[in-house]
């Protein structure tokens, strides 16, 4: 039995990461195998490359190079991880994936959402997720859970001013409007409610 692969988006702050651990709970409660993994890392090539992304001294790193080594991360994830675990019928949950590099790279750093696709579409070929969900969070409140939780990492991409944030809120939206695949559900609510419309989308699938 082939299984299901679920990605989770969200701008800074969305809580997405505590979505998915409390996910993955709910779908083993129901009896399914469940892996959950995360974008860039995951393995151990893929966190080396998150470091060098991720790092606070690397502020001269050209947009390019960010979004070449985002696929390459990509790459090496699916091919080690996700698509072994989808064909031993695991529910992958997948914290980030390839619409993350469409929107910071593609509409966020301008180089354009097709350059960034062809550029992933070398990395993953057909492998898309049969359903993404996005944690709608505005930016400002996302930030505002960024900087005010403690012991939570801020990274190089949290430091990105205001209008950076925007973008990548406005291109998700974007994103929910093209793709069927994409669905959106409102990260502002409690954490239990977001949980509970997930599942209630995750189920549609399974």
């Amino acid at each position: 039995m082939k299984g299901k692969f679920i990605t989770f988006e969200g701008t800074e702050g969305s809580g997405k990461t505590s979505v998915i651990k409390k996910v993955k709970i709910e779908l083993e409660n129901l009896g399914y195998k469940v892996l959950t993994t995360r974008e860039p890392g995951g393995i151990k090539i893929s966190e080396q490359i998150r470091s060098i992304l991720l790092d606070k001294e690397n502020q001269e790193m050209d947009s390019k190079t960010e979004a070449l080594l985002f696929a390459a991360s990509r790459r090496q994830h699916l091919v080690e991880i996700i698509i072994p675990a989808l064909k031993n019928g695991y529910v992958v949950l997948c914290d980030r994936f390839v619409d993350s590099s469409l929107i910071y790279q593609g509409i966020a750093r301008e180089i354009g959402i097709d350059q960034v696709y062809d550029i992933n579409y070398f990395a993953i070929e057909d492998a898309l997720p049969d359903l993404t969900i996005f944690v709608d969070v505005r930016p400002e409140v996302g930030l505002e859970r960024v900087f005010s939780t403690p012991g939570r990492e801020v990274n190089r991409l949290d430091l990105e001013d205001l209008d950076f944030h925007q973008k990548i809120y406005q291109g998700y939206l974007g994103l929910v409007q093209k793709y069927d695949r994409i669905k959106c559900v409102n990260g502002e609510q409690s954490l239990d409610k977001v949980v509970e419309d997930t599942i209630e989308l995750i189920k549609l699938i399974l």
